[in-house]
């Protein structure tokens, strides 16, 4: 168990921080929010470079970490962000204006996720980003995968809740909620689903073609 911890401390620590993304770390540990780790960071940037101009969508904005992620592996992306807590849109939005990405690239959408979601576009967007609270989680997943392409992704943070989804005897409410989501997923026939264990885990979604 040591050594894993060393190599997820290792990994955060070979992802370097501009000061536009350490900025809004700090602010985020202001607010008591967790933000990606920047080890999910970067996979999310990998994730939303594989396509040119993606159109993304980010349910839970935070103070604008995992979106400057998303927009560094995209700049060319038009992010969606959702978030019902008006002073992290603004604090997300200092956090874009300073890391330079143009406002025009950013939409954000003050209000519950559960109420703005099914009033979205389905199957216009390239990548969903799930960082919200737990309870709806799974109605999160099941939004994500009526918005995104075919051969689009959907990504959902800490899914692991520090190690105790993988073991059965953990039955607190927001274990069994992570547990029942990706079993869920893996059900599912349409999709092609995979776990990292970098951060707290990341649940990557491709809906397929």
């Amino acid at each position: 168990m040591v050594e894993i911890a060393a190599g997820w401390a290792f990994a955060d620590a070979f992802v370097p921080e501009d000061d536009a993304i350490e900025g809004a770390r700090e602010a985020a540990h202001r607010f008591g929010i967790e933000p990606v780790s920047p080890a999910v960071g970067v996979a999310l940037a990998l994730a939303a470079g594989g396509r040119e101009a993606p159109a993304i969508v980010e349910i839970g904005t935070g103070t604008g970490v995992s979106g400057l992620w998303l927009l560094k592996g995209a700049p060319d992306a038009q992010l969606t962000t959702i978030d019902q807590d008006l002073d992290h849109h603004q604090a997300a939005r200092a956090a874009f204006q300073a890391a330079g990405h143009p406002a025009r690239r950013t939409r954000f959408i003050t209000g519950r996720a559960t109420e703005v979601l099914p009033r979205m576009n389905e199957q216009a967007y390239d990548l969903v980003f799930v960082d919200a609270d737990w309870e709806h989680v799974q109605e999160y997943v099941d939004a994500a995968l009526k918005l995104v392409r075919p051969g689009g992704s959907v990504l959902v943070a800490h899914v692991l809740q520090q190690g105790r989804v993988a073991n059965p005897a953990k039955r607190d409410r927001v274990t069994v909620a992570y547990r029942g989501m990706l079993k869920s997923v893996r059900e599912r026939e349409s999709v092609l689903a995979g776990l990292s264990i970098v951060g707290d885990g990341l649940l990557h979604v491709l809906h397929r073609p």
